[in-house]
């Protein structure tokens, strides 16, 4: 199958409490620290946007989670199934995610990466978002704690 083929069959879904057997497995191996099924449940049960990318065959292709503030989105997690990365899928969420955030009035987006996180770290800078801070010790890590860069988009 072609690329623009696979492309032209991606759509977003929203993510339900039944889709979860299906995004843990995901989580599970794109992330040392994954979030839990109880990080989920509470996203969705607090009403967060949560869509999940779907592919040819109704596949899983990735998903994200934001939360809506005032004048604001905060991205709280955009994954790639790791056998998928590399085909836009990322960029292809980050846009629908701008799309949403501009229909709620959103005047800026923001998101925590891992500091040793380079290729999402990459990705956002090139989609534009710009370094604004740093959290020390936000993330967990094999040794400790690790730092996070907020970063943010103007919209």
């Amino acid at each position: 199958m072609n690329a623009a083929v696979h492309q032209d069959e991606r759509r977003l879904v929203p993510m339900t409490v039944a889709s979860l057997n299906e995004v843990l497995p995901i989580e599970q191996a794109a992330y040392e620290f994954p979030w839990t099924r109880g990080n989920f449940i509470d996203s969705l049960h607090a009403g967060y946007a949560a869509l999940l990318l779907r592919g040819a065959g109704n596949e899983l292709l990735g998903y994200f989670l934001a939360m809506s503030g005032v004048d604001e989105m905060h991205l709280l997690n955009l994954t790639v199934a790791p056998a998928h990365q590399g085909r836009g899928h990322a960029l292809y969420m980050l846009d629908a995610l701008q799309a949403l955030a501009r229909s709620r009035h959103a005047a800026q987006l923001w998101l925590e990466v891992r500091v040793s996180n380079a290729r999402a770290r990459h990705l956002y800078e090139r989609y534009g978002f710009r370094n604004v801070g740093l959290r020390k010790g936000y993330y967990p890590a094999a040794q400790g704690r690790e730092d996070a860069i907020v970063m943010s988009l103007s919209l």
